[in-house]
């Protein structure tokens, strides 16, 4: 005899409806193992059918564990489902498998296959199609400390590699910089010559006066010009989050960013 009790343990072991649990136990005569057994291929059949729908919610997360530290992009189908505990725990799940894998960089493919089973769980008791987007692992070195910040519950993220500090309100308020201004680069050392390069060149041509300038003359009003540039794009160059008279260079010079990663739901990769 299937018993109320009976059904409530699988619910709570699967997460899977009360019909649906009551419906396995019946077809496995009771048995708990072959009913989860059951709704797990049935899981997968459900995720098979969803697998073909728009994925565009979701959350941008950022796990740090030692020197260890992760950021991963899960995305599901509507923003009421991303907002659920469920989903949430889901996340912080594939960010901890995420920091378990070896090696470091774009971890993407891996991660795919070790958050495989949990997903395909999910999207069977969660009901809507869900993609692991992209994930990357960090490993430190001794010297360095990672932060992490969510802002709007995870539709954009921040994790930052930093030497120089262990203030933990400064790392936040990086975090936070990097969030509100999207840097592209971190130092004016860091931009590429040929984007340098380019700028300069629609700089020349977006103001007439410029034409007939001797060349001296022109590659200082150039120069002048990238300067602003540069304070427009990088990290320590930019108007301070909490200061807009300063930057983070001019504050903390002790201060090394050595990576960031500034991720948003569903932006053009």
């Amino acid at each position: 005899m299937i018993t109320a009790k009976m059904v409530q343990e699988l619910r709570e072991k699967t997460g899977a409806g009360m019909m649906d649990c009551k419906k396995a136990l019946t077809a496995a005569d009771g048995d708990m193992d072959a009913a989860i057994e059951n709704l797990r291929k049935s899981g997968i059949a459900k995720a098979e059918k969803k697998a073909g729908r728009s994925t565009n919610q979701g959350k941008v997360w950022t796990g740090i564990e030692g020197n260890k530290a992760a950021i991963i992009e899960l995305l599901c189908e509507t923003d009421f489902a991303a907002k659920t505990p469920k989903f949430g725990a889901l996340v912080a799940q594939c960010v901890a498998d995420v920091l378990k894998l070896e090696g470091e960089g774009d971890v993407t493919s891996a991660a795919n296959t070790a958050v495989a089973a949990n997903l395909t769980s999910h999207i069977a008791t969660i009901g809507e199609n869900m993609q692991l987007r992209r994930a990357v692992k960090w490993l430190g070195s001794g010297a360095s400390k990672f932060a992490g910040y969510h802002h709007m519950d995870g539709r954009v993220s921040v994790l930052v590699e930093v030497e120089g500090t262990n203030d933990a309100e400064l790392l936040n308020d990086i975090c936070l910089h990097i969030a509100a201004f999207s840097p592209r680069y971190i130092a004016s050392s860091d931009v590429p010559a040929e984007v340098i390069a380019k700028e300069k060149e629609i700089a020349a041509a977006a103001d007439p006066k410029l034409a007939n300038k001797p060349p001296q003359m022109l590659e200082k009003i150039l120069a002048g010009k990238i300067n602003r540039f540069f304070s427009e794009v990088c990290l320590v160059n930019q108007p301070w989050v909490r200061d807009d008279k300063t930057t983070l260079a001019k504050l903390h010079p002790e201060v090394k960013i050595k990576r960031f990663a500034r991720w948003a739901i569903g932006e053009e990769l």
